[in-house]
């Protein structure tokens, strides 16, 4: 199977969200994750939003982001149909390779602990697992 790896555009975003949802992966679609938010944050300089495709059609999405000092990894999503087929992988090697670019030298990912798919493959990317961090948020407000 050839996969071909492009930049998020704005007609992406219903698939992108089908993807997204297919995954579990946690939505504010009131807030951070509207089309409207979506399109600002693509114009930031430390934002690399990637799409893989197969045959024309988006299965598989990746956004990452940085602060200048460590590059992290999120919204990994991967249509059901294309699982372990290496699209994952792809995916994160080019969003590391994007943030190299930045000058970044260390990825990270928040994965939640029932996500076990994700789980599996940063740990095969050779990702550290550290169970010692603790996760604090705290939001203006909830759609944040």
């Amino acid at each position: 199977m050839k996969f071909t790896l492009r930049k998020f555009r704005p007609e992406d975003y219903e698939r992108v969200i089908q993807l997204w949802q297919e995954g579990n992966l946690p939505l504010k679609l009131k807030g951070r994750d509207r089309q409207e938010e979506i399109e600002k944050q693509i114009k930031q300089p430390n934002v690399i939003f990637l799409v893989a495709e197969y045959e024309g059609e988006v299965v598989g999405t990746v956004l990452a982001t940085h602060d200048s000092r460590k590059g992290w990894i999120n919204r990994l999503a991967v249509d059901k149909r294309f699982r372990r087929k290496g699209v994952g992988q792809l995916l994160v090697r080019a969003a590391e390779a994007a943030l190299e670019k930045e000058g970044l030298e260390m990825f990270a990912a928040l994965i939640e602990e029932d996500n076990l798919a994700s789980i599996e493959l940063f740990r095969k990317l050779g990702y550290e697992y550290h169970p010692e961090i603790k996760y604090f948020t705290r939001k203006k407000y909830p759609e944040v």
